[in-house]
């Protein structure tokens, strides 16, 4: 067989796995104990993101024509991919929060939305919340002043109507 009919199916894969990607996000791995790797393959696996490890040249192949191209020149040395179809920010977040405790992890870039960022940017996209805890507090923020309103207009029946405060 081949060496070009073994990598194809691994370009396919890459290819499958950013086709719907809304992030992703490169890593140096160096220096993980095993105990962290599996640990921080747990917990992007619970985020619902996609962690391999590929050979770089099978990356560059599968970023060619995509949004994720950008990324190229960053892919020296061991690199990992770190790959959201559904929550854009997940994969910073979760690589950022991870590599303060295993200050070996070191992200790399990344492309967010169709965006490339390099590592201080992606630190910046890592600070964003998710998109729920963004939905929860635009939400929160909107029910206060009708929980005010409603609190204040309580405090008139109770005092007994809009004619006892009035004559207040």
């Amino acid at each position: 067989m081949a060496k070009i009919e073994l990598k194809a199916p691994v370009v396919e894969e890459i290819s499958a796995n950013i086709k719907d990607a809304q992030s992703v996000v490169l890593v140096d791995y160096r220096g993980l104990t095993v105990e962290q790797d599996t640990e921080l393959r747990k917990q992007l696996r619970e985020a619902g993101i996609v962690y391999k490890v590929y050979k770089n040249t099978m990356m560059v192949r599968a970023f060619k024509g995509t949004d994720f191209e950008a990324l190229a020149p960053y892919l020296n040395g061991p690199s990992a991919a770190a790959i959201s179809t559904t929550d854009a920010t997940a994969p910073a977040r979760v690589l950022a929060e991870f590599a303060k405790k295993a200050d070996k992890l070191e992200i790399k870039a990344g492309v967010v939305e169709g965006t490339f960022y390099d590592a201080k940017g992606m630190q910046a996209i890592a600070s964003i919340p998710s998109r729920e805890v963004l939905i929860s507090k635009l939400l929160g923020s909107l029910q206060s002043p009708i929980t005010n309103f409603a609190r204040v207009m309580n405090q008139i029946a109770e005092k007994g109507g809009a004619g006892a405060a009035a004559a207040e």
